[in-house]
Protein backbone atom coordinates (compact mmCIF):
# COMPACT_ATOMS: atom_id res chain seq x y z
CA UNK A 1 0.00 0.00 0.00
CA UNK A 2 1.01 3.53 -0.40
CA UNK A 3 1.13 5.66 2.43
CA UNK A 4 -1.73 7.79 0.91
CA UNK A 5 -3.57 4.36 1.02
CA UNK A 6 -2.40 3.76 4.48
CA UNK A 7 -3.78 6.94 5.80
CA UNK A 8 -7.50 6.65 4.11
CA UNK A 9 -7.39 2.97 5.68
CA UNK A 10 -6.51 4.49 9.34
CA UNK A 11 -8.75 7.36 8.92
CA UNK A 12 -12.10 5.13 8.11
CA UNK A 13 -11.05 2.82 11.22
CA UNK A 14 -11.09 6.06 13.14
CA UNK A 15 -14.07 7.43 12.29
CA UNK A 16 -15.75 3.81 12.51
CA UNK A 17 -14.96 3.74 16.24
CA UNK A 18 -17.24 6.46 16.67
CA UNK A 19 -19.76 5.87 13.80
CA UNK A 20 -22.52 3.47 14.17
CA UNK A 21 -23.51 3.01 10.25
CA UNK A 22 -21.66 2.86 7.53
CA UNK A 23 -18.84 5.87 6.59
CA UNK A 24 -19.64 8.38 4.12
CA UNK A 25 -17.97 9.95 1.57
CA UNK A 26 -18.42 13.26 3.00
CA UNK A 27 -17.05 11.98 6.83
CA UNK A 28 -14.26 10.94 5.21
CA UNK A 29 -12.92 13.88 3.40
CA UNK A 30 -13.58 16.11 6.26
CA UNK A 31 -10.99 13.61 8.13
CA UNK A 32 -8.39 13.68 5.24
CA UNK A 33 -8.87 17.36 4.75
CA UNK A 34 -9.76 16.80 1.07
CA UNK A 35 -12.40 16.87 -1.77
CA UNK A 36 -15.11 13.98 -1.85
CA UNK A 37 -14.41 13.47 -5.26
CA UNK A 38 -10.89 12.43 -4.48
CA UNK A 39 -12.10 10.26 -1.61
CA UNK A 40 -14.31 8.14 -4.18
CA UNK A 41 -11.37 7.66 -6.32
CA UNK A 42 -9.17 6.19 -3.37
CA UNK A 43 -12.10 4.20 -2.35
CA UNK A 44 -12.48 2.42 -5.44
CA UNK A 45 -8.80 1.94 -5.13
CA UNK A 46 -8.99 0.80 -1.68
CA UNK A 47 -11.84 -1.69 -2.63
CA UNK A 48 -9.72 -3.11 -5.91
CA UNK A 49 -7.53 -4.28 -3.13
CA UNK A 50 -10.19 -5.90 -1.22
CA UNK A 51 -9.49 -3.23 1.69
CA UNK A 52 -12.49 -1.85 1.94
CA UNK A 53 -16.40 -2.51 0.81
CA UNK A 54 -17.60 0.72 -1.19
CA UNK A 55 -21.06 1.25 -2.75
CA UNK A 56 -21.39 4.56 -4.80
CA UNK A 57 -24.47 6.64 -2.40
CA UNK A 58 -24.25 3.99 -0.03
CA UNK A 59 -20.84 4.37 2.40
CA UNK A 60 -18.28 2.29 2.88
CA UNK A 61 -16.37 0.14 5.59
CA UNK A 62 -13.92 -2.14 5.89
CA UNK A 63 -13.22 -5.67 4.75
CA UNK A 64 -11.88 -8.26 7.41
CA UNK A 65 -8.76 -7.63 5.12
CA UNK A 66 -8.73 -3.71 5.56
CA UNK A 67 -9.61 -4.18 9.64
CA UNK A 68 -6.35 -5.86 10.48
CA UNK A 69 -4.11 -3.96 7.67
CA UNK A 70 -5.84 -0.45 9.35
CA UNK A 71 -5.04 -2.11 13.07
CA UNK A 72 -1.26 -2.52 12.39
CA UNK A 73 -1.09 1.04 11.32
CA UNK A 74 -2.53 2.03 14.45
CA UNK A 75 -0.62 -0.55 16.22
CA UNK A 76 2.80 1.26 14.57
CA UNK A 77 1.84 4.63 15.57
CA UNK A 78 1.33 3.95 18.82
CA UNK A 79 4.43 1.75 19.39
CA UNK A 80 6.42 4.69 18.11
CA UNK A 81 4.83 6.76 20.85
CA UNK A 82 5.45 5.05 23.16
CA UNK A 83 8.91 4.88 22.05
CA UNK A 84 9.28 8.55 21.66
CA UNK A 85 7.96 9.16 25.35
CA UNK A 86 9.45 6.71 27.18
CA UNK A 87 12.88 5.94 25.78
CA UNK A 88 13.67 9.43 24.03
CA UNK A 89 11.55 11.59 26.72
CA UNK A 90 9.54 13.85 24.09
CA UNK A 91 6.48 15.01 25.83
CA UNK A 92 2.73 13.93 24.82
CA UNK A 93 1.61 16.64 22.95
CA UNK A 94 5.14 16.30 20.44
CA UNK A 95 5.04 12.76 19.59
CA UNK A 96 1.93 12.28 16.68
CA UNK A 97 3.28 14.27 14.05
CA UNK A 98 6.65 12.16 14.25
CA UNK A 99 4.67 8.46 14.73
CA UNK A 100 2.64 9.90 11.30
CA UNK A 101 5.82 9.70 9.75
CA UNK A 102 7.02 6.23 11.34
CA UNK A 103 4.14 4.20 11.28
CA UNK A 104 4.37 3.62 7.10
CA UNK A 105 7.88 1.57 8.35
CA UNK A 106 6.76 -1.94 6.59
CA UNK A 107 9.11 -3.86 8.29
CA UNK A 108 6.93 -6.37 10.61
CA UNK A 109 9.93 -7.72 12.73
CA UNK A 110 10.98 -4.00 13.63
CA UNK A 111 7.77 -3.49 14.65
CA UNK A 112 7.47 -7.36 16.63
CA UNK A 113 10.83 -6.20 18.02
CA UNK A 114 9.89 -2.51 19.35
CA UNK A 115 7.24 -3.94 21.10
CA UNK A 116 8.80 -6.83 22.69
CA UNK A 117 11.51 -3.90 23.75
CA UNK A 118 8.87 -1.71 25.15
CA UNK A 119 7.73 -4.80 27.12
CA UNK A 120 4.35 -5.02 25.14
CA UNK A 121 2.57 -2.05 25.96
CA UNK A 122 -1.16 -2.25 25.55
CA UNK A 123 -1.56 1.65 25.82
CA UNK A 124 0.10 4.28 24.02
CA UNK A 125 0.79 8.08 25.94
CA UNK A 126 -2.85 9.32 25.29
CA UNK A 127 -4.50 5.87 26.75
CA UNK A 128 -5.26 4.68 23.61
CA UNK A 129 -5.25 0.69 23.11
CA UNK A 130 -2.36 -0.92 21.23
CA UNK A 131 -3.50 -4.02 18.86
CA UNK A 132 -1.36 -6.74 19.56
CA UNK A 133 0.46 -8.59 16.63
CA UNK A 134 -3.09 -10.18 15.97
CA UNK A 135 -4.79 -7.49 16.02
CA UNK A 136 -6.41 -7.88 19.06
CA UNK A 137 -6.89 -5.38 21.49
CA UNK A 138 -7.00 -5.37 25.60
CA UNK A 139 -10.09 -2.85 26.54
CA UNK A 140 -10.05 -0.58 29.50
CA UNK A 141 -13.29 0.37 31.09
CA UNK A 142 -13.29 4.09 31.67
CA UNK A 143 -15.59 7.10 31.53
CA UNK A 144 -15.22 10.54 30.87
CA UNK A 145 -14.30 12.53 34.34
CA UNK A 146 -17.64 14.79 33.65
CA UNK A 147 -19.68 11.70 34.17
CA UNK A 148 -18.63 11.04 37.63
CA UNK A 149 -20.58 12.22 41.22
CA UNK A 150 -19.55 14.00 43.81
CA UNK A 151 -16.97 12.30 46.19
CA UNK A 152 -16.20 9.63 43.53
CA UNK A 153 -12.63 9.52 42.75
CA UNK A 154 -10.75 7.93 39.38
CA UNK A 155 -7.55 7.44 37.63
CA UNK A 156 -6.78 9.54 34.52
CA UNK A 157 -6.07 6.69 31.68
CA UNK A 158 -6.75 8.70 28.64
CA UNK A 159 -7.29 11.54 26.76
CA UNK A 160 -10.42 12.72 24.07
CA UNK A 161 -8.81 15.79 22.89
CA UNK A 162 -5.10 14.62 21.72
CA UNK A 163 -4.64 18.04 20.27
CA UNK A 164 -1.25 19.81 21.48
CA UNK A 165 -3.08 22.42 23.08
CA UNK A 166 -4.93 20.37 25.35
CA UNK A 167 -2.19 18.22 26.37
CA UNK A 168 -0.09 21.43 26.96
CA UNK A 169 -2.63 22.58 29.66
CA UNK A 170 -3.02 18.91 31.24
CA UNK A 171 0.98 19.44 31.68
CA UNK A 172 0.58 22.69 33.19
CA UNK A 173 -2.08 21.71 35.52
CA UNK A 174 -0.02 18.60 36.66
CA UNK A 175 -2.66 16.01 35.41
CA UNK A 176 -1.41 13.18 33.03
CA UNK A 177 -1.94 9.36 33.05
CA UNK A 178 -2.32 7.52 36.30
CA UNK A 179 -3.60 10.79 37.96
CA UNK A 180 -5.65 10.40 41.13
CA UNK A 181 -8.80 12.51 40.56
CA UNK A 182 -11.93 12.86 42.82
CA UNK A 183 -15.04 15.26 42.49
CA UNK A 184 -15.52 17.66 45.41
CA UNK A 185 -18.32 19.62 44.00
CA UNK A 186 -20.06 20.52 40.57
CA UNK A 187 -20.97 24.01 40.01
CA UNK A 188 -25.12 24.20 38.73
CA UNK A 189 -24.34 26.75 36.73
CA UNK A 190 -21.37 25.79 34.31
CA UNK A 191 -21.21 22.25 35.31
CA UNK A 192 -17.69 23.14 36.17
CA UNK A 193 -15.72 20.73 38.85
CA UNK A 194 -14.05 21.35 41.89
CA UNK A 195 -11.85 18.18 42.26
CA UNK A 196 -8.66 16.76 44.43
CA UNK A 197 -5.34 15.93 41.80
CA UNK A 198 -2.67 13.93 43.33
CA UNK A 199 -3.95 15.43 47.19
CA UNK A 200 -4.01 19.34 45.43
CA UNK A 201 -7.54 21.31 45.23
CA UNK A 202 -8.34 23.11 41.83
CA UNK A 203 -11.23 24.18 39.70
CA UNK A 204 -11.59 22.32 36.20
CA UNK A 205 -14.26 23.85 33.12
CA UNK A 206 -16.97 20.84 32.13
CA UNK A 207 -14.78 21.13 28.77
CA UNK A 208 -11.89 19.85 30.19
CA UNK A 209 -13.69 17.26 32.58
CA UNK A 210 -15.65 16.00 29.09
CA UNK A 211 -12.10 15.25 27.55
CA UNK A 212 -10.56 13.40 30.35
CA UNK A 213 -11.37 9.49 30.71
CA UNK A 214 -10.70 7.76 33.76
CA UNK A 215 -11.57 4.55 35.70
CA UNK A 216 -13.45 4.63 38.19
CA UNK A 217 -11.68 3.58 41.70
Amino acid sequence: MTHSEENYLKAIYHLTSVLENEISTNAIAEKMETKASSVTDMLKKLADKDLVHYKKYQGVSLTNKGLHSAKMIVRKHRLWEVFLVEKLAFSWDEVHDIAEQLEHIKSEQLVNKLDAFLNFPTEDPHGDPIPNAEGNIIKVEKQLLSELQEKQTGICVGVKDTSSEFLQYLDKQGISLGSKIEIKSREIFDLSLKISINGNEMTISNKIASNLFVRKV
